[in-house]
């Protein structure tokens, strides 16, 4: 992903939790009711909320690295001009993570951008910092694995066809390799577990529920014919015939973990990630690919807080 386009999302992400912590602020003061105990709670509410804000290290930040596995998918193809209309059934997908030297030489040349990363920036809604709203983005990766042989039905060169077939490099080869990536907003949950509460050797219990948007990148090659979206520096985003990256659907997903705190404000944390996501409208060579996706994630990075 470029630079300027990860800017823009950790901009929007600020946006974002800011919005929802003013949306939260207006409802704690304007909510109305006879019982006369109703406005010292309100006020009560107000004060808490308040103190949260204004509260050091009520932010957060994380970057890591994961590796995903996917179930099996069926991929339906629409190619109206070649009389193509078909599915590809229970596809098996792998991701593509980087090797130990590429992580190596992107994190020492600063480009943290080709490995399988993760973020997370999220607010604290609370004083006891137990409860948050956060954006995450995914930069996972997908790719068909090759070779493998699959049921296809449909209509093929305006032929009906049921058959298996051999899903190699000129056939069909189908990949959201820069990536799939799931941006989400996610509710946040955080329970200590052992250890000095909110200092060094704190362990937490984090969880976490959210949804948003698929933001993939296809490059596929059906029946020797590759799609072609235009250059990656040029139609970056979004919703363009020929952008990198375009809307193509949304997500929803579960996440469960482990926050440990290093030093001060420095955590490392530890999660699994379960998620699912319909894709509509993926640009293919000449038309479209439609498809679900179920993800399980595992992710491992480090944050602090600010």
């Amino acid at each position: 992903m470029t630079k300027r386009f990860i800017k823009q999302l950790l901009c929007a992400a600020v946006l974002m939790a800011t919005a929802s912590s003013a949306v939260l602020a207006q409802s704690s003061t304007t909510t109305p009711s006879a019982n006369p105990e109703t406005p010292a709670a309100n006020t009560s509410v107000k004060a808490n909320f308040d103190r949260a804000l204004g509260q050091e290290g009520n932010w957060y930040f994380s970057w890591g690295y994961s590796r995903q596995q996917y179930a099996p998918s069926d991929i339906h193809v629409s190619q109206p001009t070649l009389g193509n209309d078909f599915t590809v059934h229970k596809a098996a997908a792998s991701d593509y993570p980087a090797s130990f030297q590429e992580t190596i030489d992107s994190i020492t040349n600063l480009d943290f951008t080709t490995p399988q990363e993760n973020i997370r920036i999220g607010r604290f809604m609370n004083p006891e910092k137990t409860f948050a709203i956060e954006f995450s983005l995914d930069h996972s990766k997908y790719n068909t694995n090759l070779n493998q042989t699959a049921a296809v039905t449909g209509t093929i060169n305006n032929e009906a066809v049921n058959t298996n077939m051999v899903l190699d490099a000129q056939n069909f080869t189908y990949a959201l390799h820069n990536g799939l990536n799931h941006l989400m907003i996610n509710a946040v949950w955080l329970h200590h577990l052992a250890g000095p509460e909110k200092q060094p050797g704190d362990l937490q219990l984090i969880s976490r529920v959210g949804a948003g948007i698929l933001l993939p990148h296809a490059d596929n090659t059906i029946f020797g014919r590759a799609n072609q979206v235009g250059p990656k520096n040029q139609n970056v985003c979004c919703f363009a015939s020929n952008d990198w990256w375009q809307v193509n659907g949304w997500t929803a997903g579960v996440e469960v973990g482990v926050r440990y705190t290093v030093y001060k404000s420095i955590y490392l944390e530890l999660t699994s990630k379960l998620a699912y996501g319909v894709l509509r409208g993926v640009p293919v060579y000449m038309g479209t690919a439609d498809q679900t996706i179920w993800m399980s994630e595992q992710v491992l990075s480090t944050g602090f807080l600010f």
